[in-house]
C-alpha cells in the first residue's frame, strides 16, 4: 500500500460542508495510506493573533470577546457534523478554549513571538480534532497526531528552524506505527516543538512545510495541496484577469516563483520533495477529480508562459552615508548585519556607489527602529506605498501591460526575470 500526504488550508475547512467535502475527497483515494495535514479554520488564525495581542496588552474585555466568539465559531460547525452522542469531541475542543481562556490570568513571559506560538497554534489543534472525529464518525478509520510531538525545532519562536534528525526519530517512532490500524492520521501543519517541550511555529504559511517534511521522512509516493483554485496559476486571480493554469512544472520553476512570492507553494516546500524526488500536486478541493498542476523534476516541464507575482505596500528604503564616503564592501556587510539583527526580509535590493537601497513589505518592518538604527551613520530616505511585480519569462508586452498609469521606480532584469517597483501615478 503506498503513502501520499495531503494539505488542507483554511479555506478547505472553512465550515461544515468544507469539512464534509474534505471527508469526500479522502474517500476517493481509499487504496492508500494518508498523511492529511490541515490548517486553521476559515480566519481563525487571524482571530487567534488578535487574542494573543489583547492578552499581551492585558485587554482582558477583548480577550474574552474574541475567545468567545472564536468557541462559538467552531462549536457551530460541530454542531453541523455531529450530533449529542459525540460527546468526546465536543469536551475536546471545549477543553482547549478553556485552557485558551486562562492565559489572561497567567504569567507571561518577556518574549511575545514565545507567547504568540503558545496561542496561535491552537487553531491547529482544534480544526484536527474535529476533522478527526468527523472522519472516524464518516468510518474512515483516522487517528489524530500531534505535530507538537513530532516536528522539532530550535528556540526561534514563528520561524522555528527543523531539527531533522530529531523529527526523523520522532516521526518514525510515533506517527508510522499508526498506519498498522489505521489508514489515515490526522496532523496539524505549522506546528513543531523545542527540546523543552515548548510549542513553535513555522512560518505563516508554513502548512505547506509540514506537508514536505512528514513526505520526506516517510517516503511518500506524493504530496498534494489542496486549494480554492485549479492548479498553479501563472498570476494571483485577485490582482489579474485571464489568467493560465500551468500544467506541469519543474520543482526549480516552483522554487523560482515561491521566492518571488508566488502564495500557491511555501517556498521551503519544494526543496525536501526535491531532494527525493517526490512530486507535488496542486488541485482544487472545489473540483477534486480535475488534474491540476504537478511539479516535479523535468526542465521539459517548464514553458514560457509568464507569470505575475504582485506585491502590494511595499517601502523602499535608501541609506547614503553623510560623509560621501562609498558604499563598498565593509559598509555593505555592516548594513547587513544590522537588517539581520532587526529582522528586516529583503524583496528588493541595489547599491550604487552613494547608496543602498532595500524594498521591504512595510508591515513587516518597524520603520521608526530602522532609520534610529541608521541614523547615526547614514542618511535614510523611503518611498512608501509602493507595488512590486515580478514576471518570469516577461517580454516588452507583458511590461507594458502591468505598468499602464504607473511610475517605475526601480527596475531590474535578467534573461528570464524582471522585478519592477512601481507607484500608482494617482499617488505620486
Amino acid at each position: 500500500m503506498g503513502m501520499e500526504v495531503f494539505k488542507f488550508g483554511g479555506a478547505s475547512v472553512k465550515d461544515a460542508d468544507a469539512v464534509k467535502n474534505v471527508a469526500q475527497i479522502l474517500a476517493m483515494y481509499g487504496e492508500n495510506n494518508l498523511i492529511v495535514v490541515v490548517s486553521a479554520m476559515g480566519k481563525t488564525t487571524n482571530a487567534l493573533e488578535r487574542i494573543a495581542m489583547a492578552c499581551w496588552n492585558g485587554d482582558t474585555q477583548l480577550f474574552r470577546n474574541e475567545v468567545n466568539e472564536l468557541e462559538q465559531f467552531h462549536l457551530t460547525i460541530m454542531n453541523d457534523l455531529f450530533d449529542a452522542s459525540n460527546e468526546m469531541i465536543y469536551n475536546q475542543v471545549k477543553n482547549e478554549f478553556r485552557l485558551l481562556s486562562l492565559k489572561i490570568e497567567q504569567p507571561r513571559s518577556d518574549n511575545f513571538d514565545f507567547e504568540y506560538d503558545q496561542i496561535v497554534s491552537l487553531g491547529e489543534i482544534i480544526s484536527t480534532r474535529i476533522i478527526a472525529a468527523y472522519l472516524n464518525q464518516q468510518q474512515l478509520l483516522a487517528v489524530w497526531e500531534d505535530a507538537r510531538r513530532l516536528i522539532r525545532t530550535d528556540n526561534t519562536y514563528r520561524e522555528g528552524s527543523v531539527d531533522w534528525q530529531k523529527t526523523d526519530a520522532l516521526i518514525k517512532e510515533r506517527m508510522l506505527p499508526h498506519f498498522e490500524k489505521n489508514r489515515i492520521v490526522v496532523t496539524q501543519g505549522f506546528l513543531g516543538h523545542t527540546a523543552e517541550g515548548f510549542t513553535t511555529t513555522l512560518g505563516r504559511e508554513g502548512s505547506d512545510y509540514t506537508a514536505g517534511i512528514l513526505a520526506f521522512i516517510s517516503d511518500a509516493d506524493d504530496v498534494t495541496i489542496w486549494k480554492d483554485v485549479p492548479g498553479m496559476l501563472n498570476a494571483d486571480p485577485k490582482w489579474f484577469d485571464n489568467t493560465i493554469k500551468l500544467d506541469k512544472i519543474s520543482f526549480k520553476e516552483a522554487i523560482e516563483l515561491s521566492y518571488y512570492g508566488a502564495s500557491v507553494i511555501h517556498p521551503k516546500t519544494v526543496k525536501p520533495l526535491q531532494n527525493k524526488g517526490i512530486p507535488l500536486y496542486v488541485k482544487s478541493f472545489l473540483n477534486p477529480s480535475e488534474e491540476g498542476t504537478v511539479i516535479q523534476e523535468s526542465p521539459d516541464f517548464d514553458h514560457l508562459v509568464p507569470s505575475f507575482i504582485f506585491k502590494m505596500d511595499q517601502l523602499l528604503i535608501s541609506v547614503m552615508p553623510k560623509d560621501f564616503s562609498f558604499i563598498v564592501e565593509k559598509s555593505l556587510s555592516s548594513i547587513f548585519n544590522t537588517l539581520d539583527k532587526l529582522g528586516v526580509k529583503i524583496n528588493v535590493m541595489q547599491n550604487s556607489a552613494l547608496s543602498f537601497s532595500l524594498l521591504v513589505d512595510r508591515k513587516k518592518v518597524d520603520l521608526e527602529k530602522v532609520i534610529a538604527v541608521f541614523s547615526d551613520d547614514f542618511k535614510v530616505k523611503y518611498n512608501e506605498d509602493l507595488e512590486l511585480v515580478t514576471i518570469r519569462h516577461y517580454d516588452q508586452a507583458t511590461i507594458d501591460r502591468v505598468t499602464v498609469g504607473k511610475e517605475i521606480i526601480l527596475e531590474q532584469k535578467t534573461r528570464e526575470t524582471v522585478r519592477i517597483v512601481m507607484k500608482d501615478q494617482s499617488l505620486s
